[in-house]
C-alpha cells in the first residue's frame, strides 16, 4: 500500500538530493531556458534539472557532476508546465490508454478522468487494477468518483452502494466527488449522497457540480451542502453568479457546448479580469473535435481573445493544480515537480513542438515518439469483446407505444404523439421518425418507441455504445435491424449501419461494447465516415457519439429512454416500464 500512497519512495528522495550535492547526475539538464514563472507572473531564464520522472532544481547553478545526463541548449526554448485536463470522461468510444497517449501530442500530460464506465462495468477489484497500471504511463491519471449513475438503473443500490463509492472516494487517485449530475436529489433530501459529500470534505477532496441552468439561490444552496466547482456556465452570466457565490468555475468548450469563445467576450464585456478561479475543461469531447487540439486549444482561443497571456496558461495549469491540492506535484516548473514540460515554438502558440512528460520524451521537435505508452493487456481488467448468447427476433421489434421521443438536439429529448402506424416492417422516408429500442446486454428487458427527428432515411443502426453500456437500435427497417444487430454481436459490440442487408460502416468497440482500442487518429477516421453517413441520411445535429451517450442520461430534460422505462425528467416517475423479453 506505501507504494501507491507515496510518489517517491525514501531512497527516491535521497537520490534526489544527492543529484543537488554533486554526488548523482541529473538525467536531463535544460541550460538557460525561458520558461514561465507563476509565481513571479513573469518569463524567466534558469537551468531546470531533472533526474527520472522529477525536477530538482530550478535555479541559475549547473551541476557539477554530469555522466550519461542528457544536455540541451534552450536558449531558443519556450518552456511551460505540461497542460491539465480537470474534466475528462476517457470513454467516449477512445479508452483512457489512447486519450491519454493522444493528448500528449498537444501538451496535456494530467487528466482527471470520470469513473462512470469502470463503476459501472467493472468489478472493483478490476478497475483498481487498471488505475494502478495506469500509474505506469508518461500521463499522469487522476480520478473522479461518482455518486448516482445519472439514468434510472435496474440496480442502482447495488453498483452505487456506500462501500463502493466509499472505497473510490479512499483511493489515493481520486481527487474528487462528483460531478453531482444527481443534484435535484440531494436537494430532496437524499442524506447518504450528502454523507457522501463529508466524508470527501473529511478527506480533503473537491466536489464537482453539474448545474446547468441553475438559479443563484441554487448555487448558493449547492454552496451550502458542499459543492466547489461546475463546469456547467453557458454565458458570462453564468460564470459571474457562480464567482460570486465563491465558486471555482471550469470555463468549457466541447464537441456539444462549444461555449467558449462567446463566454470569454461575455466576461469581457461584464469586466471580469480576475482569473485565478477559473479554469478550461474539454468536457469529454468526441475524438473529431480533438483533431485541432485539447487544451492547448483552449489557450489559443483565450489568448485570441484578449486574456493576458500568463492568465491563460494558467488556467490549464497552476490554477487547476491548486484547486485540487496538487501543486506540489503539477502545474508549475519549479524543484520538486513532476517533470511534465511543453516546450514551445513561441508564448503566443500553446502547441508544444516537444513534450516531456514524467521525465520521458513524448513528443520531440514535432515528431511522436513512438511506443511511449506501449499496450495494455484490456481483458484481465474484465474489457473483453462483448459476448452476447442471445438473438434478437423481429417478434422484440413490436413497436405499439402512444408516444415517442422527439429530439431537440443533439441530446435534449421531448415526448411527442406518435400519430403514423408503427406496425409496418418499414417507416416512410419522407418522416423523419425512426423505431427506437433499448435493450438489455442480457437480453433480459426491452422498450420500444418512435425516435422523431434522429434521421430521415436511415434504415438501421444497432450500437453497444450508450450512457449504461445496453444496445440501442434506431431504424426504418426492422430486417435490418436485426441484420445490425446481428453485425454488431459479431463484432463483439460497436456502432453498425446496415442498410439493403449490407454494412454501410461500421465502428468495432472490443473493450465491452463501450470502447475501441485503436489509437485516436484511426478512431478520429472512423467516427467522421459514421458521421457522414449519417448526415446523408438527415442527422442534422452536432454529435451522434453523444446523442447516443445520453437518450438514457437523467441528469437532462425531459424525456429518457432508461433500464426502468420511458422516464419523465421533471416528475422523477417512469411512464411506461421496460418490458421483460
Amino acid at each position: 500500500m506505501l507504494e501507491q500512497r507515496y510518489r517517491w519512495k525514501n531512497k527516491h528522495l535521497r537520490m534526489h538530493v544527492s543529484v543537488l550535492e554533486g554526488k548523482t547526475s541529473p538525467t536531463i539538464l535544460l541550460k538557460n531556458a525561458l520558461y514561465l514563472n507563476q509565481t513571479f507572473r513573469q518569463w524567466m531564464r534558469a537551468n531546470i534539472w531533472i533526474y527520472d520522472d522529477r525536477i530538482v532544481y530550478v535555479g541559475d547553478n549547473l551541476p557539477s557532476y554530469i555522466e550519461d545526463c542528457e544536455i540541451i541548449d534552450c536558449t531558443n526554448e519556450i518552456i511551460v508546465p505540461g497542460y491539465i485536463e480537470p474534466h475528462a470522461h476517457p470513454f467516449q468510444l477512445y479508452n483512457p490508454l489512447t486519450l491519454a497517449a493522444y493528448a500528449s501530442q498537444f501538451g496535456t500530460t494530467t487528466l482527471i478522468n470520470d469513473n462512470m464506465a469502470l463503476i459501472l462495468h467493472l468489478k472493483k477489484r478490476e478497475a483498481f487494477s487498471l488505475l494502478r497500471d495506469l500509474r505506469s504511463i508518461p500521463s499522469t491519471m487522476y480520478w473522479w468518483s461518482r455518486f448516482d449513475s445519472q439514468t434510472e438503473l435496474l440496480n442502482e443500490e447495488e453498483i452505487f452502494s456506500h462501500s463502493n463509492v466509499k472505497a473510490w472516494l479512499e483511493h489515493d487517485a481520486v481527487l474528487q466527488g462528483g460531478e453531482l449530475t444527481g443534484w435535484p436529489k440531494l436537494l430532496d433530501g437524499d442524506d447518504m449522497m450528502l454523507h457522501w459529500i463529508q466524508e470527501a470534505k473529511r478527506m480533503r477532496k473537491q466536489i464537482e457540480g453539474h448545474f446547468p441552468g441553475a438559479s443563484e439561490k441554487t448555487l448558493a444552496k449547492m454552496m451550502l451542502l458542499g459543492a466547489d466547482s461546475d463546469h456547467e456556465a453557458m454565458t458570462g452570466e453564468e460564470v459571474y453568479s457562480r464567482l460570486v457565490q465563491g465558486y471555482m468555475v471550469s470555463l468549457r468548450y466541447s464537441s456539444i457546448r462549444p461555449d467558449l469563445p462567446q463566454i470569454l467576450d461575455d466576461m469581457k464585456r461584464l469586466g471580469i479580469e480576475a482569473y485565478d478561479r477559473l479554469m478550461f475543461n474539454t468536457d469529454g469531447s468526441s475524438s473529431t473535435f480533438y483533431e485541432q487540439g485539447i487544451t492547448d486549444q483552449m489557450i489559443r482561443i483565450a489568448i485570441e481573445k484578449g486574456v493576458p497571456i500568463i492568465d491563460a496558461y494558467n488556467m490549464a495549469t497552476v490554477n487547476i493544480a491548486r484547486y485540487y491540492n496538487i501543486e506540489h506535484l503539477h502545474g508549475a516548473i519549479a524543484t520538486g515537480r513532476i517533470a511534465n514540460l511543453n516546450f514551445l515554438s513561441s508564448i503566443e502558440n500553446p502547441t508544444p513542438v516537444s513534450v516531456l512528460a514524467k521525465g520521458k520524451w513524448v513528443k520531440r521537435n514535432g515528431v511522436k515518439v513512438d511506443g511511449m505508452y506501449g499496450e495494455m493487456s484490456w481483458d484481465e481488467y474484465g474489457l473483453k469483446p462483448m459476448e452476447l448468447d442471445w438473438q434478437l427476433s423481429l417478434d422484440d421489434l413490436q413497436f405499439s407505444m402512444p408516444f415517442g421521443i422527439k429530439m431537440e438536439n443533439s441530446v435534449i429529448t421531448k415526448p411527442y404523439s406518435i400519430s403514423i402506424d408503427a406496425s409496418a416492417d418499414q417507416l416512410p422516408k419522407e418522416l423523419d421518425e425512426c423505431y427506437f429500442m433499448l435493450v438489455d446486454r442480457y437480453g433480459k428487458w426491452r422498450i420500444n418507441t418512435l425516435l422523431k427527428g434522429f434521421a430521415t432515411n436511415l434504415s438501421a443502426l444497432a450500437s453497444s455504445y450508450s450512457n449504461t453500456g445496453d444496445i440501442i437500435l434506431i431504424g426504418k427497417n426492422r430486417f435490418d435491424m436485426v441484420n445490425a444487430f446481428n453485425r454488431m454481436k459479431e463484432l463483439g459490440g460497436g456502432i453498425v449501419m446496415m442498410e439493403d442487408s449490407q454494412v454501410v460502416c461500421e465502428v468495432p468497440l472490443n473493450l465491452s461494447g463501450i470502447m475501441s482500442d485503436v489509437p485516436i487518429e484511426k478512431l478520429i477516421e472512423q467516427e467522421k465516415i459514421l458521421l457522414k453517413e449519417l448526415r446523408e441520411r438527415g442527422y442534422k445535429f452536432s454529435d451522434p457519439i453523444y446523442s447516443l451517450a445520453f437518450f438514457s442520461a437523467t441528469h437532462l430534460p425531459y424525456i429518457r429512454i432508461t433500464q426502468q422505462g420511458m422516464y419523465d425528467v421533471m416528475n422523477k416517475s417512469v411512464f411506461f416500464p421496460s418490458i421483460m423479453r
